[in-house]
């Protein structure tokens, strides 16, 4: 079992190493030990400074543990980063977030809502895509004949079979569940907003994000399709069975290491802690790290404040029965949710993987591990909840 909590570094910004040593012991043994997650690797940060690193668990079915350069399925922890790609075009004056996606989509304007075909009452915007008010979903949500449609044309497959174009076309097909900017359902949208990124630049995400994003931020260990030399690196993934887990892709023969037709820029990437880790500094920093400018401070603002339609909150407008967060207190900006009180802004995959950056308190927690699905154990509310209860300033812990 590897890690550390760094407890001089701790004490200097403000966090109880004691209550993270708790933390750590808590989820090693109620989701490790126990056998509930078959491994775990977290990481928090304050003041940038990081201040517990640690990797619990086996990486393999065949007992190797988990190493510190891991790689994860992040699925749709890929959603922020796409959006940040499609706000630097906002920047570069490539297109607006008021823009009709059918301005770069042009499929999409034989679209109807319903099973009934109505016509769209307002066009659906590029500002739906970025907080999920398209009108799309995924044929996960189970919950609508829209989204049986989707699971029988398998557009929720993560590697799919289809050319990006082939993807807008068959979506195009398939009604929307409500007019957009109506209600909110957690869907499709940012891989078609990933769609819109390649077309815009004529470039493929994996090359745009590389050259845009990952060089720039000296993020080595993040792509579509992990490297021959990194596959070794990979995890393995398993599935909640409803009484325990059981492997679902093996990381030495992944579908995640094969070449792919279509990128998606809704849940297509592998990385590791680390890259992720500096993803989310320059978040916090405004859009810079170490020198590197993605997005300007306001930008990187105006992700993080809530976009929902009249300052609602997801409990008031989702239609959907799944996603990477709870609804109760939290809004959507551009590209992932926020806490209304709070202000902290935060996504998770599928794979039970997930992220927060709290502005206020400069505080930056990465969660990776790889079991299906996200929805299974409370892991990340028990992280939100430890990381705060050991903010020393605020809870008056202290010495350790």
């Amino acid at each position: 079992m590897a890690g550390w909590t760094d407890r001089e570094a701790a004490r200097d910004v403000g966090i109880d190493p004691d209550r993270l040593d708790a933390l750590v012991e808590h989820l090693d043994r109620s989701y490790v030990a126990s056998g509930k997650l078959p491994h775990m690797q977290m990481l928090l940060s304050r003041d940038e400074r990081t201040v517990l690193s640690v990797s619990r668990g086996s990486a393999r079915a065949t007992g190797e543990p988990l190493r510190e350069d891991a790689l994860f399925r992040i699925a749709s922890m890929t959603k922020p980063v796409t959006s940040v790609a499609f706000m630097m075009l906002v920047e570069q004056g490539l297109v607006t977030l008021d823009d009709p996606v059918t301005d770069v989509i042009p499929e999409f304007s034989r679209l109807r809502v319903g099973l009934e075909g109505k016509a769209l009452e307002r066009p659906m915007r590029m500002i739906d895509l970025l907080r999920h008010t398209s009108g799309l979903t995924y044929g996960l949500q189970g919950r609508t004949p829209i989204d049986a449609r989707y699971r029988a044309a398998g557009l929720d497959e993560f590697q799919q079979k289809r050319s990006s174009d082939d993807f807008i076309a068959a979506l195009a097909d398939i009604p929307l569940e409500f007019q957009p900017g109506e209600n909110w359902n957690y869907s499709v949208s940012t891989d078609v907003l990933g769609v819109v990124v390649e077309r815009l630049t004529d470039m493929d995400l994996e090359s745009l994000f590389r050259a845009r994003i990952f060089d720039p931020l000296g993020m080595p260990d993040s792509f579509f399709t992990v490297p021959p030399d990194r596959v070794d690196r990979l995890t393995d993934a398993w599935r909640f069975t409803g009484t325990g887990i059981a492997l679902s892709d093996r990381g030495a023969w992944s579908s995640w290491s094969r070449p792919l037709q279509f990128r998606s820029g809704g849940g297509g990437l592998v990385s590791s802690t680390a890259d992720y880790h500096r993803f989310a500094r320059m978040l916090l920093r405004g859009g810079e790290l170490d020198g590197a400018r993605l997005l300007r401070p306001e930008t990187v603002e105006a992700m993080r404040t809530n976009r929902l339609p009249g300052g609602r909150d997801l409990a008031s407008m989702s239609t959907g029965m799944f996603s990477e967060v709870d609804y109760a207190g939290m809004g959507f900006g551009l590209g992932f949710a926020m806490g209304l009180e709070s202000r902290d802004y935060s996504w998770g995959g599928i794979f039970s993987t997930w992220f927060l950056v709290d502005p206020v308190e400069r505080m930056i927690a990465i969660f990776m591990t790889q079991h299906l699905p996200s929805s299974t154990h409370p892991v990340r509310a028990e992280i939100r909840a430890g990381a705060r209860e050991a903010l020393a300033k605020r809870y008056g812990g202290g010495a350790g």
